[in-house]
């Protein structure tokens, strides 16, 4: 098929820059131009792409019912989890699904906005660094760009919120975050349990949740979605990721039978929340948490959103090995480094797997 005026005009990668970062249009709009053909920016090499062979069909990683989670069962399944899989899945969570369910919709009416209301988030435009509408992952370091838009929310307090949040989703987002709290801390209680760690007091709580940021993803139906990725391998430098998917699929997990390459689709469960260790957990736990790559592929059919909640340290906090977890003469993997160090080095590189954690190795 012949390149369409619309194709044509995006080969410019400057007018491509212009269009989809500078205006506020993102992969959505780029789709809304009648695209047929997925411009050359956005084709990734060919390692990066996700082969099918490469995908272990049978596999899935962990579902956890949290119904009865003072069960000491419950508690065995979690860490469990996070030292072997380093994802899984709880129901029975207690979120209520008209709060999951909300934020969703939230989600399409942000994305839905007109361009240049959104772009009022940009990085040049926004009012605060901690509210940042965007696409791909960090074009500026990126050969390949990924195709995802995207609305970054850092919270700071409910009053920064209330002045500084896009009005279309700020209540629904807030309400997420405050119902996935007694989640997250009891997660983290039967975590940290699992290392021999009895009470978290200040201190830990700030290293554990010490700071929270929720996103809003986006991914467009992709014209050549074999081509390029919805998100590149990575993993989180968070404590803890709380993910919200829909129903569409598309996040991939890589295996843990050491063949080294073998991937393993999320199915998506009404209601669920998909929970992953981070770097920051990883790093705390001396490497017996494991935070796991994982990627999103593109879809040619269907438009899908994802709403992860990134719990973390705050940016000021030092984070090494736990003292408890070398008490017993363990020694450490991981070297003190400054949280905002490590994230600033995660942001300023394309995603490259797990190799941001060699930031902080000894």
């Amino acid at each position: 098929m012949a390149p369409t005026i619309e194709d044509r005009q995006f080969t410019d990668s400057s007018v491509l820059t212009d269009f989809v970062i500078n205006r506020g249009n993102g992969v959505k709009g780029l789709l809304e131009t009648g695209l047929r053909a997925l411009p050359k920016p956005y084709i990734q090499p060919l390692e990066e792409r996700l082969c099918m062979t490469k995908i272990v069909p049978q596999q899935s990683i962990p579902i956890i019912d949290m119904s009865h989670w003072k069960n000491p069962r419950v508690a065995s399944a979690v860490c469990d989890a996070a030292e072997k899989w380093g994802f899984f899945q709880i129901v029975n969570h207690d979120v209520p699904i008209e709060v999951l369910d909300n934020v969703k919709d939230a989600t399409y009416r942000f994305f839905d906005l007109p361009a240049d209301q959104k772009n009022k988030y940009s990085k040049e435009n926004s009012a605060s660094n901690n509210v940042r509408f965007g696409t791909s992952f960090s074009p500026e370091a990126e050969k390949s760009l990924e195709w995802k838009d995207y609305l970054s929310l850092f919270f700071v307090s409910e009053e920064e919120a209330s002045m500084l949040w896009p009005p279309v989703c700020r209540e629904q987002v807030l309400d997420y975050i405050r119902r996935t709290e007694v989640v997250i801390k009891k997660l983290l209680q039967m975590l940290m349990e699992g290392l021999n760690v009895k009470e978290i007091d200040e201190t830990k709580r700030s290293l554990l949740m010490g700071s929270i940021r929720t996103n809003l993803n986006y991914y467009p139906i992709c014209p050549d979605p074999e081509l390029t990725a919805g998100v590149g391998r990575h993993s989180d430098v968070s404590t803890l990721t709380i993910l919200l998917q829909d129903e569409i699929g598309g996040l991939y997990v890589r295996g843990n039978q050491g063949d080294g390459d073998s991937w393993i689709h999320v199915p998506p469960i009404k209601g669920s929340l998909v929970i992953n260790v981070g770097d920051a957990l990883q790093i705390l736990s001396n490497s017996r948490y494991k935070s796991v790559e994982h990627r999103v592929i593109a879809n040619g059919t269907k438009n899908r959103i994802s709403v992860p909640i990134f719990v973390n340290p705050k940016p000021t906090d030092i984070i090494g090995p736990l003292v408890e977890v070398l008490q017993n003469g363990e020694k450490p993997i991981y070297k003190l480094v400054l949280y905002s160090d490590y994230v600033k080095h995660f942001f300023r590189k394309a995603h490259d797997g797990k190799k941001t954690v060699e930031f902080a190795e000894i």
